[in-house]
């Protein structure tokens, strides 16, 4: 599973990442994010009812067929960890280093995109499951992220916090393999598939991963 997750996001470029008021809401936006071709979606425990959010979209597929996978982000805890999984989720993120979430990731086989922010946080977790989210990425800039691919060229680096969606190809360039996106999405279809569009970045080879198949 990381593998596979790991070169969907990749080739997706943009991770869109949901703070959304209630459920109902969650489900609403990953419904048309899944509507333009974008399969994975990171939901947050910050949304009241996630669980039940994750449940019912865990399910569902992309427009093309293909199944949706779903994420939790912010889990700092061993509850957290547990229930999103329980709830189908196929991956875990956390803002900041998380011994405890790791702990429940190695022991039910699960993928976790842990968060750092110092070079020695990005490479423990890059050390314990291949990728690491660098948050608050706008921090530190696409600079910062240039030498961090420079000492971790084969790892999948997630930067996410304070990046607006027209920003992405600067941070892809600077060796982003996907871009974590908070807020900023367009609500428009039409606006909405063109970043998740095959050619939307055309032209760049993704870092740190296979591409998608």
């Amino acid at each position: 599973m990381p593998d596979h997750l790991y070169a969907v996001l990749a080739a997706q470029r943009v991770l869109p990442v949901l703070r959304d008021t209630d459920a109902d809401e969650a489900v609403r936006h990953t419904t048309a994010l899944l509507a333009v071709g974008c399969r994975a979606v990171e939901l947050t425990t910050s949304t009241p009812g996630w669980a039940a959010a994750v449940s019912r979209t865990a399910p569902l597929s992309d427009v093309r067929g293909r199944p949706a996978l779903m994420g939790v982000g912010t889990v700092t805890t061993t509850a957290q960890a547990e229930t999103a999984l329980d709830a189908g989720a196929a991956f875990l993120v956390s803002p900041y280093p998380a011994p405890e979430v790791r702990a429940v990731a190695v022991r039910r086989e699960a993928v976790f995109i842990e968060g750092g922010f110092t070079p020695g946080e990005i490479a423990s977790a890059v050390r314990a499951g291949g990728a690491a989210k660098v948050f608050p990425a706008h921090v530190g800039g696409p600079g910062f992220l240039r030498s961090l691919r420079a000492v971790l060229p084969e790892a999948v680096i997630i930067p996410t916090g304070g990046i607006r969606p027209t920003e992405v190809p600067e941070w892809l360039a600077a060796g982003a393999t996907a871009v974590g996106i908070g807020g900023g999405l367009p609500s428009d279809p039409g606006e909405l598939a063109a970043v998740f569009g095959p050619v939307a970045f055309a032209g760049r080879a993704p870092h740190g991963a296979a591409a998608e198949r």
